[in-house]
């Protein structure tokens, strides 16, 4: 038996408590019409403000031979292109399910976000370490530092007008869940918000790096500090790449709902009118805003096909009233185990 939702939710934490009352249950759900679009507009806010600051780092590194700013040019780039994968992820994870996708496309949105992760990997970790290294072991020209000085205030401002506008994002879908921002992020399905607060993140850490790289180099005049800022921008985009390709090929490969929103699906099954028990509950995230729940249920032996029609219905309403996001329904009836006859 299935069911199929057209809303769409945000996820929701393990840790969170249990929302055992129905009015609390609808308090804690979010608006669907608004989490789409808003992430959307946060991904192309942080694309378009990547763009502008990419020009402007590289301009002020040629300038400055700068080995810090060039690789905080190469990060800007990353995650510019970064920005263009996971807009793709948005749209292609949500086209309707069809003939030979029955599901939908909600796991493609998380191939485009791992090929954004791996992209942030290559170009901008890559190119950051060896240039920091080559930096560090031949030296470096020194060149007009109030150019990148200057460069790296405006890039602060257009950063940090993203990161604020993916900050509101985060702790306005967490408030709704009633769970804190980390919690929210740890546990969310939707990686393309997690990216871009993770990316925008990283980018201001990675100015506060080159700006003291700078300053380190034009103090002490010795260009290898300029290095160290370049290889260490280069390791943090090693993390944050894989903190999210870990978190997309999680969900990739068939990651189930957080453990106690498990265990609440379970008792609210097993509360049903006619189930004897329940042998055996599996789900799965099939895309940042679906969820597919498949049980193998033992019914009541007296109970009628009407009855257990009506349960099948009875359990739907139940699953989706606890977490909306759950699109699939299945029920496979089974007999119970102690009730087979011996071979």
């Amino acid at each position: 038996m299935t069911s199929a939702r057209p809303d769409r939710e945000s996820d929701i934490d393990d840790d969170v408590e249990p929302l055992d009352e129905p009015e609390v249950r609808h308090a804690a759900v979010p608006d669907p019409s608004d989490e789409p679009p808003e992430s959307v507009l946060t991904v192309i806010i942080a694309g378009g403000a990547n763009l502008a600051i990419a020009a402007a780092k590289a301009v002020a590194g040629v300038l400055s031979g700068s080995a810090a700013m060039l690789s905080e040019a190469a990060h800007s780039f990353a995650d510019t292109t970064t920005e263009g994968l996971l807009y793709t992820a948005l749209r292609r994870g949500a086209k309707d399910p069809d003939e030979r996708h029955p599901f939908g496309y909600g796991k493609e949105s998380y191939v485009w976000a791992l090929l954004a992760a791996l992209f942030t990997f290559v170009a901008g970790a890559g190119f950051s370490i060896y240039r920091g290294a080559e930096t560090i072991a031949h030296g470096e020209d020194a060149g007009d530092f109030l150019v990148s000085y200057i460069v790296l205030a405006v890039s602060a401002v257009l950063e940090g007008t993203s990161l604020l506008r993916a900050t509101r994002q985060v702790r306005g879908q967490a408030a709704r869940w009633r769970t804190t921002p980390a919690r929210f992020l740890r546990l969310t399905p939707d990686t393309t918000v997690k990216a871009v607060f993770l990316e925008d993140s990283a980018a201001i850490v990675g100015l506060l790096l080159a700006a003291g790289g700078l300053v380190l180099t034009e103090v002490t005049g010795d260009s290898a500090w300029d290095g160290v800022a370049s290889v260490l921008i280069g390791v943090l985009l090693l993390v944050v790449a894989f903190v999210l390709a870990r978190a997309n090929v999680s969900l990739l490969v068939g990651q189930s709902v957080p453990r106690r929103l498990h265990q609440r699906l379970r008792q609210e099954l097993a509360a049903v009118p006619t189930v004897d028990r329940l042998d055996q509950l599996l789900t799965m995230q099939l895309g940042p805003d679906d969820v597919l729940v498949a049980a193998k249920v033992d019914f009541d032996d007296e109970a009628t096909g009407a009855e257990i029609e009506a349960a099948a219905d009875e359990a739907e309403r139940r699953l989706t009233s606890i977490y909306p996001s759950i699109r699939y329904v299945f029920l496979d009836p089974t007999r119970g185990r102690a009730r087979r006859p011996p071979r």
